[in-house]
């Protein structure tokens, strides 16, 4: 049995996005606005593959602090709202992630990432968080213009790596990421990252961690061949 493609989630999975906290504690005066906003471009961007029109990930990054700063009363200055989005570009990956990776590599797993953002703007991020080295091809949702859960994501890096989508295992800390790929007939492995808790009327992963640590652990007793 070949051992399975891991297929990771960027933003919240391997990146940091309460980086952005002290920005929106100075432009909002709460820190934990940064929450509401990105459940906010979340929730836009599957509203986008729903009913449309289709904007990259950015665009709805940029929409959605508009909109969330109209809901609260703040008049939003143009320096915070261009610090807040081009910071999405430079977060840092979570403590865990370097060293999960590495482990997962030198077990001889082949791994891609799997993005809601466009491709230039993840080209970015992964390189400015220390882990543009650490997979073989990057896949945005922008290739096939609909956002995760979709089943069209999952199918196409299936299409693209050659393989069936029970050959992918994807990694994601977003119960709705793990919900999708499911469906799309991939495996799944949940990052519980603080916060994060699976959908509980799905069929869960065979795979879940307090962290990427842990997850990779698993994925090595798990998808490792048998002797």
């Amino acid at each position: 049995m070949s051992l399975r493609i891991l297929v990771f989630d960027v933003n919240e999975t391997l990146l940091d996005v309460s980086a952005l906290q002290p920005h929106f504690a100075r432009a909002f005066g709460s820190s934990s606005v940064c929450h509401e906003w990105f459940a906010t471009v979340l929730l836009y961007s599957e509203v986008a593959t729903l009913a449309g029109p289709y904007a990259d990930f950015s665009a709805i990054a940029g929409a959605a602090l508009d909109m969330t700063a109209a809901s609260r009363g703040v008049v939003l200055r143009a320096e915070d709202r261009d610090q807040i989005l081009v910071g999405m570009r430079s977060l840092p990956a979570h403590s865990d992630v370097h060293e999960a990776l590495r482990r997962l590599k030198d077990s001889g797993f082949r791994m891609v990432a799997l993005t809601n953002s466009a491709p230039a703007a993840a080209t970015q991020q992964l390189a400015n968080a220390g882990l543009a080295d650490a997979f073989e091809r990057v896949f945005s949702v922008d290739e096939v213009r609909r956002f995760k859960p979709a089943p069209e994501p999952y199918r196409f890096v299936a299409h693209e790596l050659g393989v069936e989508t029970n050959a992918l295992r994807m990694v994601a800390a977003h119960a709705w990421d793990i919900v999708g790929a499911i469906q799309a007939g991939c495996a799944g492995a949940f990052v519980a990252r603080p916060g994060k808790v699976l959908y509980p009327l799905a069929p869960p992963p065979d795979i879940v961690g307090v962290g990427l640590r842990t997850v990779a652990e698993q994925i090595v007793a798990t998808d490792s061949p048998r002797p």
